[in-house]
Parts: structure tokens; sequence; C-alpha cells
């Protein structure tokens, strides 16, 4: 019998659950401040959490379902309820209104909720949207059209994994919204235990992404390093016209250069080969191929309703041990005296004066950070989650908004940390089904350290080599004024690649030398061997030399 993931998460969920008797959910009932939002999904959650019916070319858009309910995987409370994404491959859209608006202005954002990947996540999101407010009202037209002002959470399909957060600015110039994405974010955490995602801006625009209560991201708004939320001081004249003398050829032809008399520039590529001749078992009297007499045309066979008869042909068998047969050609060679169509020489063209850019004027949309706030946002009406994932299960839980940091911090570890510490315990109880893997369950477990440093290393390198990459580009369209106004990136990334060559020079030439020194030091052992050898043969050859002359001596004498 073959089983698939979901079958093996379930077996898996049935197991665990039957070996250890989950404790009473307690909903958290410590009272908020009055301008925060929490979402812990009981029964009445109907009542405020409506599903998109929002349609495409008469057609629903957002075919996938949800249901509130416990967990099926590492399930650490009985009754604890969260909202699940119940349907495989299919885009889930689901939204509810605040029960008054949010005005960050002057304060700080938290947005913080728990997550579960029961089936693991292999492609798909589970961000979490806030919307603008003013949205539909009954929530039943939610789609990706509605506006919002962040979004927030996991995304991974493939190779690419990370948690978004999305700026959606309002442009008071252009009365238009435009996104900006953090550059460089960090991975997610893909496992099957709860992870609690959190945000926060404050006031004086720096932003922090927490995952299980670490930081795994911080920056500022303002950052280049973070944010494009800030335009060019300067950019491009749109009205400036390149002038019509101007020479942005650097290379010509030569005038000067004459195309020599001897140059032919008739002469083919290819030519007979002289030389070749026909082999004399090469018969052009009997052709290569011949109608195969076996497969001779139907009697019943009309050309007029059947079409043309193409007579089957096979190779003739009086060629059979033959060079060819048919008539012979000569092979061709390559022409010596070819030389193909003849062009002057390029030279530097005197006149050339670069390439034309036109001119920078000042941006009129530039603003100065000094007056500007982006972490007041746009006030927000509603909180959506508008996905599209091939995994079901996905489990959404105990979702804050609010000012308070402390607020969110109590609410993680009232929940989120009692929850997580028996999820793992239920994983260290159990033994691993066959055929499942259990590293991704075990990350938090038994490698939550290294899982830790790995994700903050890669991600570390990673966002060096985006911000070099961005570098370049700007370095490669505009040389001079990216150096004049960013000289500490140029100093940056300069000492970092100098360093970074330095250290591989450094250890290469440290291991060849080691390399050298271990080989001239074993010549030397054989050297030195050798000669021992030849000493010690030396000496035995002396003593036989010897003992001859004394028998020598001996013999005369008698």
């Amino acid at each position: 019998m073959i089983l698939n993931y979901s079958t093996l998460y379930s077996i898996l969920a049935v197991f665990t659950i039957s070996s250890y008797a989950g404790k009473t959910f307690k909903p958290y009932n410590e009272e908020l401040t009055p301008d925060s939002y929490f979402e812990q999904f009981d029964n009445s959650w109907k009542s405020r959490w409506i599903p998109s019916k929002a349609t495409k070319d008469d057609k629903l858009s957002y075919e996938g379902k949800w249901e509130v309910e416990e967990s099926i995987v590492l399930r650490a409370y009985d009754k604890d309820l969260g909202l699940v994404t119940k349907t495989e491959a299919a885009l889930h859209a689901i939204s509810a209104k605040l029960p008054h608006t949010f005005d960050n202005t002057n304060n700080t954002l938290v947005l913080q909720y728990e997550v579960k990947f029961q089936n693991g996540l292999n492609c798909g999101g589970a961000y979490i949207k806030l919307l603008a407010d003013g949205f539909e009202d009954d929530g039943e037209h939610f789609s990706d059209k509605t506006p919002y002002v962040v979004m927030f959470g996991p995304d991974k399909c493939g190779g690419d994994n990370k948690v978004h957060f999305i700026l959606n600015l309002l442009n008071k110039e252009k009365n238009t919204f435009e996104e900006h994405q953090l550059l460089n974010p960090p991975m997610a955490k893909l496992t099957q235990a709860t992870s609690l995602y959190t945000l926060i801006i404050e006031p004086n625009q720096d932003f922090q992404i927490r995952i299980n209560g670490d930081i795994v991201r911080s920056g500022n708004l303002f950052h280049f390093f973070d944010f494009d939320t800030i335009p060019p001081r300067e950019i491009p004249d749109e009205n400036d016209v390149k002038p019509k003398n101007w020479v942005d050829d650097n290379f010509i032809p030569d005038p000067n250069d004459v195309k020599p008399d001897d140059w032919d520039e008739d002469a083919p590529y290819w030519v007979d080969d002289l030389n070749a001749v026909k082999p004399d078992t090469w018969n052009e009297e009997e052709p290569l191929e011949i109608p195969d007499p076996d497969h001779p045309k139907p009697e019943d066979w009309d050309d007029e309703e059947d079409g043309v008869w193409n007579q089957k042909m096979i190779r003739n068998p009086k060629c059979k041990g033959l060079n060819g047969c048919g008539k012979w050609i000569r092979p061709k060679i390559k022409n010596k005296n070819y030389k193909g169509k003849w062009k002057p020489k390029m030279i530097s063209n005197p006149k050339y004066k670069g390439e034309w850019k036109p001119r920078l004027i000042p941006n009129p949309h530039y603003h100065n950070k000094d007056n500007l706030k982006i972490s007041n946002l746009s006030p927000i009406g509603g909180i959506g989650i508008e996905i599209w994932t091939m995994d079901k299960n996905i489990l959404f839980d105990n979702i804050y908004l609010g000012h308070s940091i402390d607020e969110a911090e109590k609410i993680g570890n009232s929940t989120f940390l009692p929850k997580l510490e028996i999820e793992l315990e239920l994983l260290n109880d159990n033994e691993p089904i066959d055929n499942i893997d259990t590293d991704q369950l075990k990350t938090y477990h038994s490698n939550g350290i290294l899982s830790g440093i790995n994700d903050y290393i890669f991600s570390q390198i990673a966002s060096f080599i985006e911000d070099l990459q961005i570098y370049v580009v700007d370095a490669i369209e505009k040389p001079l004024e990216t150096l004049l106004q960013r000289p500490g990136e140029a100093f940056f990334f300069s000492s970092i690649i100098v360093t970074t060559c330095g250290v591989i020079i450094g250890f290469w030439t440290v291991l060849i030398n080691i390399s050298l020194l271990l080989f001239r030091r074993l010549i030397d052992s054989k050297e030195t061997k050798i000669n021992k050898q030849k000493a010690t043969s030396a000496k035995k050859s002396s003593g036989k030399a010897s003992s001859f002359k004394r028998n020598k001596t001996k013999a005369n004498k008698r």
C-alpha cells in the first residue's frame, strides 16, 4: 500500500495524540489596552471572519476552504482552536474587520501571530495583511486588489524562503499607493511545531522581525540597506535631448586603411579536394539505393484517391563490400585562399565624447526624511489572509495587533512558550514513524541553536551579496555620482572583498608552503636514506677488497 505525505502526517498525529493526554486549553483572559486587537479563534469566529467570495470571469477566485479546529499534529492542548486552510493547491482568502480603526500616528505598531505548518510547507505563503481602513465591510469582496497597509509573514516555494515585510505607502503627491519591500528578508522557520512571528515598527522608524521571540532582522525604514522608501535627490531630466553633434561611437573604421590588391572577397570557403582520387571499388554504374522488391505498389492503389505512391527504398546489395555506388563526387576541403569580406581595421574615434546621459535635475518628489514619518501609516481597518498554498492544514492562531511590545511579549510568554514546550516534549517522547522525515520536526529541539546560527550566517551572506549587487549596478550606471554620494559603501565593500581575497590567498599560500615543506622533508629523508645505503655498500665493498688483498698476499707467500 502506498501512503502519501498527508496520510503519514495523519498517522503521526493519531500516534502522538493517543500517546499523550493533552492538557485542557485555557484562553488568554488578561485585560488588553483599549486599542489592541486579539483573536484566539473560538466557536464564534464566523461572526468576525468572512471567507472571500470574490470572483474573476464569473468564477470563484478563492476556492480554498477554511475551518476553525484543533491541531492534528503535535496537539499541546485539547480544545485549543485555530484558523486552518483545508484545501491543497488553492487560493485562500479570509478577512476580519477591526472593531475600531487602528491609528499608528506617533506610535508603535506590533503585529504578532502563531503559524503551524502541520503538513509542512513545500510551496505557499502564511502571511497576514493589515487592510486599509474602508475596505469592504462584508469581507466577501476581499481579494488581492484590496488595499493594504502592511504585509508580513513567511513565504516559501522551491529554494525561495523568506519572511515578507512589505509597506504599501501612500504617495501623497501622486495620490497612489506604492509597495516597498524589505531588502534581504530573513528566512522563515519551516517546522511542524508552532512558530511565533512578530513585527515591530517604532516611531523612530526602527523595525524588528522576531521569530519565536528571537530578533532575526532589524533595521530602519529610511536605511537604504533595508528599504527604498526615500526617492533619489536628483533624477534624469526627461526633457534633456542628446545634441545632434554628440559622438558616442568609441571606435570608427580607419579611413587610411586600404584593401590589399590580392584580397579576393569572392573566394569560396570550401573547394574541391583536387588530390582526392575515386576508390577502385567505387561502382558508378550501380545506384546506392534501389526499390524494395518485397514492397511493390499494391494493385488496387489509386494515385488520385490514395495519393502518390512512395516506393520503399533499400540499400543496393550489389554495393555491399564496396566503397560506394552512384556518381562519385570530390570531397570538399577548406579553401586556403579564403579571406572573406574585407573590412578596414577599427581605431579610436578622436571625436568620441563618451556615452551621453541626460543631465540630473532636483527630484520634485524628493522628501527629506527629517520631515517624514513612515511609521505614521495609513489607518488600518481590518486583518486579512490572502494566500496561495500547495499544502493544506496551515494553522493560524493568537493574532495580536496593538501598540505595546510588552503586551505582545506577555501574550507570547503565556500562550506560545507553554505550547511549544509541550510540542517539543511530544517530539521527544515518541519514536519517529518509518518513512517520515523528522529532521524538519526536530529543528527546535535538537538543532535549534545550530539552525538559528546557520540561518543568521546565510541571511547575512545573502544580505551582503544583494547589497553588493545593488551597489555595483548603481556604480556601473552612475559611477561618479555613486562614488561621491556613497563613499562609505565603496570603502565597506572594497574592504570586505580585499580582506576576503587576502584570507583566501593567505590560506592557499600557507597550504602550499606546508605542502612544499612536507615534500622537501620527504625528499631529504629519501636522500639521507640513499646516502646511508651508499655508505654501507661502500664499507662492505672496501671490506671485501681488503680481504681479497690479504688472501692474495698469503697465496704469494706460499
